[in-house]
């Protein structure tokens, strides 16, 4: 899984070199985590350890504003490693035609779903209000899973090679078209630049300590409320939504800044997108390959239809 590309000592001595680091004696270990860029872990012969990431997808240019906007919202307090600086101040190094960034090797863990604790969910929620408030003014991206790029990936739904694909496209078709009452989203709630896939394995823990917010390289504009949603589909469901976990996520998070009472009301719309979002891109992307499933999104949607906005508002304690 994450080592599309090989890498060996001498293809990162001109990274090491140019963020200070003697690159002799470098050991490499690849990560195997994450699903599109190669990731390696070099440790150095004064025992220092380094995470380097060689982007797979984005350009070197798409490399650098990930990198700069990650030395910007580090610098604002958001738990996010900074990347390590070049001496000629950049932070991208050309290897293999493609952008290689250095980052300090933080100790910790991600938090499977049995291991997430209302004081885990509390502290995620709080990290991202202050990664909301850190954004204010600062250039986001158009995302790239829309309504309408996902209505174009669902269509090729029914060329696909699973029945039980092509048999779901008329349910990914209706449901991403419709804007009928309580499902429609709200596009003048507070937005900015959100991380958009705050998912466990995108966050990193020492303890009960949140150590760090990982992985913006889906990073884009979008409602406040959306990633907020993102972060509760993926923490607080196991087998059905654990709502002592959702409750705790959400306080933690209005601790820090507090929803607006639209951001309340289009909460339910934000998170039935969300599991739609998701459905539809693990499809597209083939994540069941790597344990990824879609039908635990349409699960979500189901449960979420049943409750209603009224029902979810008051399991969030509102």
């Amino acid at each position: 899984m994450a080592v599309r590309t090989p890498l060996a000592s001498a293809d990162v001595r001109a990274c090491l070199e140019a963020i200070g680091r003697d690159p002799s004696g470098v050991v490499l270990d690849p990560v195997f985590a994450g699903t599109v860029n190669t990731s390696y872990l070099a440790t150095l012969a004064s025992s220092e350890r380094i995470f380097l990431r060689l982007y797979e997808q984005q350009d070197l240019d798409g490399a650098r504003h990930e990198a700069s906007m990650l030395q910007r919202l580090a610098s604002s307090g958001v738990p996010t490693p900074c990347p390590l600086a070049r001496a000629d101040g950049g932070f991208v190094t050309t290897v293999k035609g493609k952008a290689l960034v250095a980052f300090p090797f933080l100790e910790g863990a991600t938090p499977k779903q049995r291991e997430v604790t209302p004081s885990r969910a509390r502290a995620t929620g709080a990290a991202l209000a202050r990664l909301h408030l850190a954004v204010d003014g600062m250039p986001a991206p158009d995302g790239r899973f829309g309504r309408d790029a996902l209505l174009l990936l669902a269509s090729r739904f029914r060329a696909h090679a699973s029945c039980s694909v092509r048999e779901l496209h008329p349910f990914f078709d209706h449901e991403l078209r419709r804007t009928d009452g309580d499902t429609a989203r709200d596009p003048s709630l507070p937005a900015g630049l959100i991380h958009g896939d705050l998912f466990r394995d995108n966050v990193l823990f020492r303890g009960e300590e949140l150590v760090a917010l990982l992985d913006f390289e889906s990073a884009h504009a979008g409602t406040f409320a959306f990633d907020l949603a993102v972060v509760f589909l993926s923490w607080c469901y196991g087998g059905a939504f654990e709502w002592p976990l959702a409750r705790a996520l959400v306080a933690g998070y209005e601790d820090v800044r507090p929803l607006e009472q639209r951001e309340w009301d289009g909460f339910f719309a934000e998170a039935r997108f969300g599991c739609l979002r998701f459905a539809t891109t693990r499809i597209a992307d083939d994540t069941i390959r790597v344990g990824k499933l879609y039908r635990r999104f349409l699960a979500r949607l189901t449960a979420l239809d049943a409750l209603g906005p009224k029902g979810l508002a008051s399991r969030l304690g509102r």
